[in-house]
């Protein structure tokens, strides 16, 4: 399987920072990083992305406005997105999931609750 590549959109830049080291550790993974859902857009429309890692909570367009135009994309509408937000909240969780992700993490995130999550859903070991 040739690289995979995974967006990572995050306004906070610590968390950015966290969530590509720890997918770093994954071979043969390239992580292209996004600081808000427009920056996120416009990185999704340059190349090709196998996985999308979205906050909810961010500044001009949140993670679930971007989640819902990412599955009206017929490019994307099959690529696994990965929700990782503060919020714990149940409806927030229906909401993203009802969206169209595929799975949901709440911070602080745990670097292997994270990789298995990827692995899961890339279905790689």
């Amino acid at each position: 399987m040739a690289g995979i590549n995974i967006l990572v959109v995050e306004d906070s830049p610590t968390m950015r920072q966290l969530i590509v080291f720890a997918l770093k550790r994954l071979k043969d993974v390239s992580v292209v990083e996004a600081n808000d859902g427009v920056d996120g857009l416009k990185k999704l429309s340059a190349q090709k992305f196998d996985l999308l890692i979205a906050d909810i909570n961010m500044p001009i367009m949140d993670g679930l406005k971007l989640v819902s135009l990412v599955r009206q994309d017929q490019k994307y509408k099959d690529m696994p997105i990965i929700i990782v937000t503060t919020e714990g909240a149940e409806e927030d969780k229906k909401r993203g999931l009802t969206l169209g992700a595929n799975a949901y993490l709440t911070k602080p995130v745990q670097t292997n609750q994270l990789i298995s999550t990827v692995k899961d859903l890339l279905r790689i070991s």
